[in-house]
């Protein structure tokens, strides 16, 4: 069994879990025959989605490699982000599946919607990240927390990277600060650059608008510096969450022609898709 396949067993598990915690707290001599009728329908419910999942995992063996990914649109995100996410993810292999999630798509973010995938991608946005978390809404907040505790994977690039910290989705401890004016960080502005880069330690230059710098946590396993700014700023990591992965980056591993062309960036400043890969390779790997 590898690894996504047991992620797919292991989210109904803890569902189920969370129901039968539930179950046991109510009084049994306070129970009347609405409540036993509820926890006998919620159990019945879960085993099923239990004994579902277990099989399509099995039966999963048939499609082996492929992946699943959500890429959230919204106000959250920005113009042309999230679809740039999703055409960059796809051309990294047909082995990539990626959908469009949010409120106003065809799939929400909810639990058993994002049960069906193996990551969730929350793409860059604008400036203000509290209005961005706002718009996200406390159920989709804590569906992606969920998610990622029991086993998803999570991909916040820039902004997506901002609203994973302490006081935004929360599955890491720290608040993450801009890399912009920081000693021996080039760009003093917002403004769209190019960046050098140390990329699992090849020099790249990697698209970056107003991006963050990572800390490393007091607790490191699974933590692993990705990529580093010239000045030594973690500019990628990976963290764990729970059982999930969750790989944060500062500039945009994303970024296509399209973006260098539009903001006047050469184009031979692109790197190659060997970087957003990179990321991406993050999620087939154990946590250490």
């Amino acid at each position: 069994m590898n690894r996504r396949e047991k992620r797919r067993i292991e989210r109904p598990v803890a569902l189920f879990q969370f129901y039968a915690r539930w179950c046991l707290s109510v009084d049994p001599q306070a129970r009347n025959e609405r409540d036993e009728s509820m926890i006998i329908k919620t159990i019945a419910a879960t085993l099923t989605v239990i004994a579902t999942t277990t099989w399509c995992a099995s039966s999963s063996n048939a499609r082996e490699g492929i992946v699943r990914v959500a890429v959230y649109r919204g106000p959250a995100s920005c113009e042309d982000c999230s679809e740039t996410m999703r055409k960059s993810i796809m051309a990294l292999g047909p082995e990539y599946r990626v959908d469009y999630v949010g409120a106003e798509e065809k799939i929400d973010i909810r639990d058993e919607t994002l049960s069906k995938f193996d990551i969730y991608v929350q793409p860059g946005g604008g400036q203000d990240i509290p209005a961005a978390f706002e718009s996200l809404g406390e159920q989709r907040v804590e569906a992606i927390r969920r998610f990622v505790e029991a086993g998803g994977g999570f991909f916040g690039s820039c902004m997506g990277a901002y609203l994973a910290s302490g006081s935004g989705i929360g599955l890491i401890d720290d608040e993450l600060e801009s890399e912009v004016g920081r000693p021996g960080f080039p760009v003093s502005s917002i403004i769209s650059t190019a960046v050098s880069t140390s990329w699992n330690g090849e020099k790249q230059t990697v698209f970056f608008q107003d991006g963050p710098y990572m800390s490393e946590p007091k607790d490191i396993r699974g933590f692993k510096k990705i990529a580093t700014y010239q000045n030594g700023d973690i500019a990628a990591a990976r963290y764990h969450f729970g059982n999930g992965i969750v790989v944060l980056t500062g500039p945009h591993a994303e970024a296509d022609g399209s973006w260098f062309r539009e903001a006047g960036i050469p184009i031979d400043k692109m790197p190659d898709h060997s970087v957003l890969r990179s990321v991406m390779d993050e999620f087939r790997s154990e946590p250490r």
